[in-house]
């Protein structure tokens, strides 16, 4: 007689601002429902199509991994582990011995969120390999927040409730943050006005009550200009110099345009600007939801700087219902020391952002080999065509995953692993300040393992010692020592998601900051801003969908999603129907699309659903150049110049 389904608590660990609670149904080894926790503050019991909709589609694929796969004469051939772990270990320390244990790179992305996947990075520290640093995802905005603020942190998103204004600045939190637009929901019932800047319109545009459209890359313009307008009108805040710095030289820095010029440089109508100004004074508490698309630009630091300084010019920080808030700090509840000791042997960096041109380019050594966990470089990274080139390169390249995708096409080594609802972990938000902890629901099919006995067994056999050993239960003690500092323990996680300890209600309460003065720093310059390719006038804007996560999608998805849809305004797609087919054209490359036509769109921008799949032609990172943000060292995504031409 079979046993009734059971339900049980867990927690979402892939790449989203939300981490959901999740109730998962379990029925013997399979899971036949996923829930949102109900019980969640922030799920609140409900969840997204990507997971709520798609997941078990994913988790019970038949094209799952679950052997590993080496390459032999040519072709990936399916192998035991043993042999895998003993080509790998053989292959790193014979490159080591050869070359320096610098000749390895190890690449980790944000495949999972679990706390526990810092460990990957301590076998890596320990091999003495090559790491990568900056970011494709927020490297510009969260060093733009340093500068500001003196860290990265936000207010409670159960502060909304406080704000009579709340401004969405190219947060489209109907796809990227589902459970952050409910509370704005809650905020416009209870009477806040909600704005929306942004240069596209989306679904999110039904939570708002006004629509900013900015030129691509014109949002620090836009604020500056409405910052003008304040000081014009002699409206700043009127203690200013006892919370920030470098005020003089930023209001230089604003007056250097009259607010009808900022207004031609974000190419918004003046009034436009001018009313924002208003809101920003008039409206107070203002809170701004900052997104990340902004901030993947040349000028992309910048413009968050420039938003955060309009919060700081009117007063709306530190205070209930004020602030400008980019992102929490999910790393920050927990203890790391074990990884942070060990950075003293990390022997060089590169670049993740402009990875295929690093790699190409490193010497004295070479990389020879490189670790992939975690991430699909080739469909994510910008210049898809480079990455690809680099890692095929390679003497030997070793992905971890649990389907096959563009970067396990390159990969000599292939080994299956665990998905979120069979790993036990903790896991922070970077789009709230509740903790909570994932649970193994089911055990994995015969073959994957979890990325911890991967790296374990890779670490005797290398003899690296036993600074990774334990399980996975005695490392979520180890990595929780500040919860428990805290007053929050395992099993308080393990029964909901409580506040971590120490995290504001208020984001600088007090207007106190963690600069070395205390104060808020006002930026004082702007970068250069280069020329616009006439050969290619479009703005090419390659965003998230609610429909998939990054770049997961299994070969059934990439069948089921079809063409790559281009969306743009009439006038920007001259001679090419509604529904028509055309080649989407960069300086680096081109993609065949079908386009839709929508006269809500500027006419200089193209709007293409992001990371699909290389291998079918329908990636947008394979026409989007390698690009540096003008601080953070992020991937400048969203400046490349594109063009329509009918097929």
């Amino acid at each position: 007689m079979s046993s009734s389904p059971t339900l049980v608590r867990t927690t979402c660990t892939r790449d989203c601002p939300d981490a959901c609670g999740l109730v998962a149904t379990v029925d013997g080894d399979r899971v036949v429902r996923l829930q949102g926790d109900p019980e969640h503050p922030i799920t609140r019991g409900f969840l997204c199509y990507r997971v709520g909709t798609h997941y078990l589609s994913r988790q019970h694929s038949p094209e799952r991994l679950t052997t590993p796969r080496l390459r032999k004469d040519g072709r990936s051939t399916p192998v035991s582990w043993d042999e895998a772990f003993d080509v790998l270990a053989s292959t790193l320390d014979r490159i080591r011995r050869e070359s320096g244990a610098a000749a390895i790179l190890h690449l980790q992305g944000g495949g999972s969120l679990g706390m526990l996947k810092n460990l990957n990075g301590v076998f890596s520290r320990l091999l003495g390999a090559t790491e990568t640093r900056g970011d494709v995802c927020d490297a510009a905005g969260a060093w733009a927040c340093e500068q500001d603020f003196g860290a990265v942190d936000a207010s409670a998103l159960h502060d909304l409730e406080n704000a009579r204004g709340v401004v969405l600045w190219g947060k489209n939190v109907a796809a990227s943050s589902p459970h952050t637009a409910t509370f704005v929901k809650d905020a416009r019932r209870a009477g806040a006005e909600v704005v929306l800047v942004d240069p596209l319109p989306h679904r999110t545009l039904a939570l708002a009550d006004r629509f900013v459209q900015p030129r691509p890359g014109g949002d620090a313009a836009l604020a500056l200009g409405a910052a003008r307008a304040i000081l014009d009108a002699g409206r700043a805040a009127p203690d200013l110099d006892a919370y920030t710095e470098h005020r003089a030289e930023y209001e230089a820095l604003v007056r250097t345009r009259d607010v009808a010029g900022w207004a031609a440089e974000a190419d918004v109508p003046v009034e436009e600007v001018r009313a924002l100004a208003r809101f920003f004074v008039e409206r107070a508490p203002v809170t701004t939801l900052l997104g990340w698309g902004m901030q993947r630009r040349r000028n992309g630091a910048t413009q968050v700087r420039a938003v955060n300084a309009l919060h700081a010019l009117t007063g709306n920080l530190g205070r209930p219902g004020a602030g400008a808030s980019f992102s929490t700090s999910r790393r920050a509840p927990f203890d790391l020391a074990v990884k942070d000791a060990l950075a003293d042997r990390v022997p060089r960096t590169l670049r993740v952002a402009t990875l295929g041109h690093d790699v190409l380019a490193a010497d004295d050594p070479p990389i020879r080999a490189v670790l992939i966990d975690n991430m699909n470089p080739v469909a994510t990274n910008p210049d898809a065509g480079t990455t690809r080139r680099a890692l095929e390169s390679r003497d030997f390249v070793c992905v971890i995953d649990q389907f096959d995708t563009d970067t396990t096409a390159t990969a000599d080594l292939v080994l299956p692993t665990t998905t979120m609802l069979e790993e036990d972990d903790l896991v922070g938000a970077y789009g709230h300040h509740h903790v909570s902890a994932a649970r193994a629901v089911v055990p994995p099919p015969d073959g994957p393992r979890t990325d911890l006995a991967i790296y374990q067994e890779l670490a005797r056999r290398l003899d690296l010692g036993d600074a990774l050993e334990g399980t996975p239960r005695e490392w979520m003690t180890r990595l929780g020592g500040r919860l428990r500092d805290g007053g929050v323990t395992l099993d308080d996680l393990a029964r909901g998601a409580p506040r971590a300890p120490r995290a504001p209600l208020v984001a600088w309460e007090g207007r106190r900051f963690a600069t070395p003065s205390g104060r808020f720093r006002f930026l004082t310059d702007l970068p250069a801003t280069p020329p616009d390719d006439p050969d290619y006038p479009l703005r090419f804007q390659a965003l998230s969908t609610g429909r998939w996560q990054a770049s997961q999608l299994t070969r059934a998805d990439e069948e089921r999603e079809g063409a790559l849809v281009c969306t743009v305004h009439p006038d920007a797609a001259p001679g090419i129907e509604d529904g028509g087919e055309a080649w989407l054209e960069s300086r680096v490359g081109r993609l065949r699309v079908v386009v839709r036509h929508d006269d809500r769109y500027r006419k200089d921008t193209v709007y293409v659903p992001r990371a699909r799949s290389v291998a079918d032609g329908r990636c947008v990172n394979a026409i989007i150049s390698a690009r540096l943000t003008d601080h953070g060292e992020g991937a400048a995504y969203y400046d490349e110049g594109v063009r329509l031409r009918a097929v």
